[in-house]
């Protein structure tokens, strides 16, 4: 009987991957179990009380507490989950649940509380790292499956603790791969599942058959905040680039292209003459960088990384900072009727002088605080452009507000002069005060133009 037991357990959780993969056909297969599997993950996944320390702005207030009484700060707990990743206590988790926390304490499976401290927090990926201390003790981990190899039906299951009421397990299948429209974080190619996932799931995990982590649950689509069989998980190889390229200071260090992207439209294609709008066309190159050195062009066309399809620049951003620094990605795509392959040695986004301004004086931007953007500078904000000046803050009460302009706008040209920094843009705008303005500004892909009469 045992026998029979452990044939059926062989089969359930055979690797999704294997080409010969075949839904049960006998009762013993129908019966097989992930108990024996969940045993041995379990204690890897942990709970993550995030607490955060709200100040009331009236406290100590004598004017206010003599006729509201005695006023206090607030003590706000939420929770998530995390898994342990490395034997010596580093725990991956979700950035939206550590951030803004006073305090961290993580709690193992078998309820020992420790205090964790972040090592990474990044907003971009929505991944951060804990690193709580053992003492030498060795902790039960997760090994990492190679999230390329997840085929849509591929069994999972979503470990973590939802709503509080204590760890728990689910299972489904992989509904959908590489989802790049979530809206969720700046590298996107998620993991879609039914497998339920509800609050509290949040850096838990979501694992193959065989006992592999294959993502961190991330976020559901909800319009009631429960689970209704759409959730998405950060695909494991993104967890382990951002474990890779942790440094000191908690930066991440990324692997860069030097070119922009952007989506291929059905009209762009044709005058192309693709067949279809397949792949992402190359907007601009950042001279020395490698793109550039590698032999992209501006209006290339590029299908494939690495052997994957892009469709998007998020599928492109995935791709590069997932192939990780040093490395050479092999770009491919259609040039001059030919196909072409560009092999791209990947290095770090150069950094340059961040010079922070406020405008002022009597222009449609005073009132704005802008910044010189460079490659480095640009990746830490999320923004495309990779060289020029981009709004970071808009008094509220200033004419720049008024006239409409918002953070994260790049200011191209003024009077038809290009803004390179942002000491040309504040002497193109003093010397605007006489004739006028006439403002060219990047906003959402495209170019939108202001002009102002002195």
């Amino acid at each position: 009987m045992r026998n029979w037991f452990l044939l059926a357990l062989a089969l359930a959780v055979t690797p999704a991957a294997a080409q010969d993969a075949a839904p049960p056909k006998t009762q013993v297969e129908l019966t097989a179990t992930f108990a024996p599997v969940v045993k041995r993950i379990a204690p890897a996944v942990v709970n993550v009380y995030a607490k955060t320390i709200v100040h009331n702005p009236y406290a100590g207030d004598p004017f206010y507490e003599e006729f509201y009484g005695p006023q206090q700060d607030r003590t706000q707990n939420s929770l998530g989950s995390g898994v342990i990743v490395r034997p010596d206590g580093l725990i991956v988790t979700n950035n939206h649940v550590i951030d803004g926390a006073d305090e961290l304490i993580v709690v193992l499976s078998d309820r020992r509380e420790f205090e964790a401290k972040v090592q990474v927090a990044d907003a971009r990926t929505d991944i951060a790292l804990l690193k709580i201390e053992t003492n030498g003790e060795q902790l039960p981990t997760l090994p990492f499956r190679d999230s390329d190899s997840a085929e849509v039906g591929d069994l999972v299951l979503a470990v973590g603790n939802p709503f509080g009421v204590g760890q728990t397990v689910t299972m489904g299948i992989i509904s959908a791969v590489a989802r790049t429209n979530a809206g969720i974080s700046d590298y996107q190619s998620f993991i879609q599942t039914d497998a339920a996932i509800n609050p509290g799931n949040s850096g838990g995990a979501l694992v193959t058959a065989d006992g592999q982590l294959i993502g961190i649950n991330t976020a559901i689509f909800s319009r009631s905040g429960g689970s209704i069989g759409i959730g998405f998980a950060i695909p494991s190889n993104m967890v382990r680039a951002t474990i890779d390229g942790a440094g000191t200071g908690g930066k991440i260090a990324r692997a860069w292209l030097g070119a922009e992207t952007q989506e291929l439209t059905h009209d762009i294609a044709a005058s192309l003459g693709l067949d279809r709008p397949q792949g992402v066309i190359v907007r601009s190159i950042f001279s020395g960088g490698p793109a550039d050195k590698a032999g992209l062009k501006t209006g290339d066309v590029v299908m494939k990384i690495d052997g994957f399809e892009v469709n998007d620049p998020q599928a492109v951003r995935y791709r590069i900072a997932t192939a990780g620094l040093g490395k050479v990605a092999k770009l491919e795509g259609p040039r001059d009727g030919t196909w072409t392959t560009w092999n791209v040695t990947l290095e770090s986004p150069p950094d340059g002088d961040r010079k922070t301004i406020t405008i002022d004086g009597r222009n449609p931007m005073a009132g704005a605080k802008v910044a010189n953007l460079s490659p480095a500078y640009a990746d830490e904000l999320g923004i495309a452009d990779m060289s020029g000046v981009v709004v970071l803050d808009i008094d509220r009460r200033s004419l720049a507000r008024r006239y409409g302009f918002r953070p994260g706008d790049i200011i191209a040209k003024v009077n038809d002069a290009e803004t390179a920094d942002v000491a040309a843009l504040d002497g193109a705008l003093k010397a605007g005060e006489r004739k006028g303005w006439r403002i060219a500004v990047k906003r959402g892909g495209e170019v939108l133009t202001l002009e102002v009469s002195p």
